[in-house]
Formats: C-alpha cells, sequence, structure tokens
C-alpha cells in the first residue's frame, strides 16, 4: 500500500499479529506497572490474550475487518480472564461489530471502530475520563481517530496513538475512584494506570506498524 491506501484485510491481519506479538514482547512493563496499583497480574493476562488473539487470527481466512477484530476480541476474552479480559474483549468485539462488513482499514472505519469500542466499555464498566482507568487513554484516542478522518491512515494512526499517550499520562496525577487500585486512595497518585499503558502501546505499535507497511 502506499500512504493514501486503505489497509486491505490480508496486510491488516498481518498488522495485527505484529501488534500481538508486540504486546507479549511487553508483557514485563505492564506487569511493573500494575504491581503499583494492583496485583501485579495485568502483564501475565495480557500474555494469555494476544497470544490467543494472534491464533485466532492467523489460524484461517477472517471474511472482513468486524470478523478480525471480533475473533480477536472473543479471543481476549476467553483467556485473559478478570476485569483486563472483560474490557479488551469488549472493546475488540463491539468495535468489530460496528465495521462488519468493511474489506479495508481506512480512517473513517479506524474511528468507528475506536468510537464503538470506547463505548462498549464505558456501558460495562461505567467509568469516564478523570476515574484513572484505560478510558482516559481510549476517548482522547477516539476523538483524535475521528477528528483525523481528513488524512491518511498512517497520518490519522499517529494522531490517536498521540492523544492516548497524552491520556495516558494524565492518570498519572490522578486517584483512582474505579477498579482495584481505588483502596489505595491517595498512593494512586504519581503512577500511570496499567490498563491505559497497555493500550497506548497497543495503539502505539498499531500506528507504526501501518506506517512500515505504507512505505514502498
Amino acid at each position: 500500500m502506499n500512504a493514501n491506501d486503505a489497509l486491505d484485510l490480508p496486510t491488516l491481519t498481518t498488522v495485527l499479529a505484529g501488534v500481538c506479538d508486540s504486546m507479549v514482547a511487553s508483557i514485563d512493563d505492564f506487569t511493573h506497572a500494575d504491581q503499583a496499583l494492583g496485583d501485579g497480574d495485568h502483564g501475565l493476562a495480557i500474555g494469555r490474550g494476544f497470544r490467543a488473539a494472534r491464533v485466532a487470527i492467523t489460524s484461517q481466512p477472517r471474511t472482513d475487518a468486524g470478523d478480525l477484530l471480533g475473533a480477536m476480541g472473543l479471543a481476549l476474552l476467553n483467556s485473559m480472564g478478570g476485569a483486563s479480559g472483560a474490557i479488551y474483549g469488549t472493546f475488540f468485539r463491539q468495535g468489530g461489530r460496528a465495521v462488519v462488513g468493511h474489506q479495508q482499514l481506512d480512517t473513517g472505519t479506524l474511528a468507528t471502530f475506536l468510537e464503538e469500542g470506547l463505548a462498549g466499555v464505558r456501558a460495562r464498566g461505567k467509568a469516564k475520563v478523570g476515574d484513572k482507568t484505560i478510558v482516559d487513554a481510549m476517548e482522547p484516542a477516539a476523538l483524535a481517530a475521528r477528528a483525523s478522518t481528513t488524512l491518511t491512515l498512517p497520518e490519522a494512526l499517529v494522531a490517536a496513538a498521540n492523544a492516548a499517550s497524552a491520556g495516558l499520562e494524565s492518570t498519572r496525577a490522578m486517584r483512582a475512584t474505579l477498579g482495584r487500585a481505588r483502596a489505595l486512595g491517595d498512593r494512586s497518585i504519581g503512577h500511570v494506570d496499567p490498563g491505559a499503558l497497555s493500550f497506548t502501546f497497543m495503539l502505539t505499535e498499531l500506528s507504526r506498524l501501518v506506517g512500515e507497511a505504507s512505505r514502498p
């Protein structure tokens, strides 16, 4: 593809498999972040989930982008367990349902996927921006993607990843109000949310790999 093209289904599959590999390779970072605020199992959950997701999307052909993303979501839901599995599973499954029938990933499809995935996560966990959760990275990313639909796909992904990164960093100064970290009270201040960290890393890797795929 060139920088102005959407990702076709085979290329999207390859890119998402690469994202899964990157997530698995970085589980120690997610574990370390979770040890400060939770029980330290976020890295292990990410490892289980994204190994399973890679198998799900590479073991058989998928019919469209929605089917591909939904297959990832089901694998994540069934393998990760706990809150992380529910969040990531919901994100990919609801986001995937919104783009069923799309044979390519373009900027509009990306924005719809992120928006609907976010809506699913918010409906399930009732989190909002400022609660020190994954939503603090998800919502800015979705807003940035929607605002970037006139750009190329690599440019839109850079904007979304940068917005997620800013949202992630904002969680450092927050006091957790939901989840396991809530019990820490003011001791949760000074640490980034581990879910926001893994989501931002995932989106950053997606941006990097799409950028590489866009080069001649």
